[in-house]
């Protein structure tokens, strides 16, 4: 027995000296070999702060219309064809709930009639081919594709088209929208699948485009307009002499709305006044929001923009409608002002409430001032939506992201959600579940006016059904990435976006709900991602080539939790 432990100290001991001299090799600077293995100094500045689990500190980066077999539809397996990042799995690594063999062959889209020329089987875009056509994802065309759970009415109710190089024929068309990319082009996703933790069983939590998903993800409730400007298109009647919103509408007051959009402010809470109220740091950090800067091409304003060299498109930075927490009077930043300083970012009382540029989240983390929740959204070139984004832009947004929360002492205690708002209308075989229903005008999942669910959700008023709440929506994906995520994992636990403000809630305010009708209260928990009972032997840190989104320096070095480590 002595012999046997003396050999397995040795081992270990051989381990951890190779294991340093590999890190040598990868850190690029003595700042970047102290934060690797936990020395120095720094800090969160939120020791005081009790959560309930070891995470201090949460980032949630918000994406743009993606559905999960759009991205993970043949996971693990990838193409690998020559010229494009190579992506193998890692041994034993879990299947997920994608696409299946008579999917990709004997699809129900390509054998409904009804698609025209746009029903084809499922195919694999290349990473040439990364920037498409954005897709319908209308509240109602998206019920009307899932025709009743049968997923087969895409290419009729949801499916656009553009050229693509290399493209055939029927993947030009409304066929397109059939389209999904695998390992080698959302390179960077499965390498962190690889690495951590991911869902296939996470839905938006109703139907519909950006602004719903994004007020579902802060308050769990898109009932409850209380103010309209330009009409009410982008809402519905909730059946009690209210509106539901569905559709994109800009906030009224938001200086950078369109004057022509509609526009609307919501009533209700949404976890930034739960956060408030118990005075804890938080902040939303978008692209664009900073108004007095000025971009290389000279555009600035409102009218900051960014040319794309993968769609050769340009957006502006900030979108308006992208915004969640503008439509709410208690949370909105309507001239966007600008924090007093970057100690004042995160907290209360600053003219900025909260609402802050994608820079300041930088600059934040660089001072070691970093907000105990973040929420990001990415200059609207990289925010993954198709027709003016795409996976390559994005992959590199989110990349850079997290190398630098890696690279920052704040990375021990520190858990990011990746996530998105809607499916763009892409192609998803997973039916959801029928959680909420609707009986509106401008529901159809289950035949006109029609939207069967297991229950019914209220408005702010507690009147009961708030039409235009149909639940749960497209499948969508979900990823942690944390040292506390569990390794290689496939989580199919049942979540919604919604489920993100009830982590919020559990770990920092001692599970207070909203209230007011929000699906906070019924969501699934995103517990069973982490892993917060075994210790933290290795340093999980992942840092990513952010064009290529291949390996930089190896992953699971050996982690000895003294200190803090510098941002590097």
């Amino acid at each position: 027995m002595r012999k046997l432990l003396a050999a397995g100290v040795a081992c270990v001991l051989t381990l951890s000296a190779a294991s340093i001299v590999a890190a040598q090799q990868v850190v690029e600077t003595p700042a970047e070999a102290s934060s690797a293995f936990g020395f120095g100094h720094g800090g969160h500045g939120h020791d005081g702060v009790r959560t309930a689990t070891p995470i201090k500190h949460l980032v949630v980066i918000f994406q743009e219309n993606v559905s999960f077999d759009h991205y993970f539809g043949t996971y693990p397996f990838a193409e690998n064809p020559s010229g494009e990042p190579a992506f193998y799995a890692r041994p034993f690594t879990p299947p997920v709930n994608g696409l299946t063999h008579r999917l990709l062959t004997r699809n129900p889209n390509a054998g409904n009639a009804a698609n025209g020329d746009g029903a084809i089987n499922p195919f694999r875009l290349a990473r040439a081919q990364a920037a498409t056509a954005d897709q319908d994802h209308g509240y109602t065309a998206e019920q009307r594709a899932f025709d009743g759970g049968r997923m087969d009415l895409f290419p009729q109710y949801t499916g656009r088209g553009e050229m693509l190089p290399g493209g055939d024929p029927s993947q030009e068309g409304k066929g397109q929208v059939m389209g999904y990319y695998d390992g080698n082009t959302v390179t960077a996703l499965w390498n962190y699948a690889q690495h951590f933790a991911m869902s296939d069983n996470s839905y938006g939590t109703t139907f519909g485009p950006s602004s719903p998903g994004a007020l579902n993800l802060i308050a769990g409730q898109t009932a409850g307009v209380i103010d309209t400007l330009n009409g009410t298109g982008a809402t519905t009647d909730d059946g009690h002499g209210g509106l539901t919103m569905i559709g994109d509408p800009d906030p009224i007051g938001d200086v950078c709305s369109s004057p022509t959009a509609s526009q609307v402010t919501m009533g209700g809470r949404n976890i930034g006044d739960l956060l408030n109220d118990r005075g804890i740091t938080w902040g939303w950090f978008q692209g664009g929001f900073d108004l007095t800067r000025t971009n290389p091409d000279g555009s600035t304003g409102c009218a900051r923009r960014t040319l794309s060299q993968v769609t050769h498109s340009t957006s502006n930075d900030y979108s308006p409608h992208h915004a969640p927490f503008q439509y709410y009077p208690s949370t909105a930043n309507p001239t966007h002002a600008r924090p007093a300083s970057i100690a004042a970012i995160g907290h209360s009382g600053d003219a900025a409430n909260h609402q802050y540029d994608i820079d300041d989240f930088y600059d934040a983390l660089d001072a070691g001032n970093l907000p105990a929740v973040s929420f990001l959204k990415a200059p609207a070139y990289q925010d993954g939506h198709a027709g003016y984004s795409d996976p390559l832009d994005e992959q590199a947004f989110i990349v850079h992201v997290i190398n630098a929360l890696q690279r920052s002492g704040d990375w021990q205690d520190t858990a990011v959600v990746i996530a998105y708002d809607d499916s763009d209308g892409w192609y998803d075989h997973q039916e959801p579940p029928h959680v909420n229903g609707s009986q509106g005008s401008t529901d159809a999942l289950d035949g006109p006016g029609l939207c069967k669910g297991r229950a019914v959700l209220p408005g702010l008023d507690g009147k009961t059904p708030a039409q235009g709440r149909c639940g749960f929506g497209p499948r969508l994906p979900l990823m942690v990435i944390s040292p506390w995520a569990r390794e290689n994992t496939v989580d199919h636990s049942v979540t919604d976006q919604s489920s993100i403000t009830r982590f919020i809630e559990d770990n920092w305010l001692d599970g207070k709900r909203i209230g007011g009708g929000s699906s906070d209260a019924q969501a699934g928990s995103l517990d069973s991602m982490f892993d917060f009972f075994l210790p933290r032997l290795f340093d999980r840190r992942l840092i990513l080539d952010e064009s290529t989104g291949q390996p930089k320096q190896p992953a699971g070095w050996p982690y000895w939790p003294i200190g803090k480590g510098g941002h590097g």
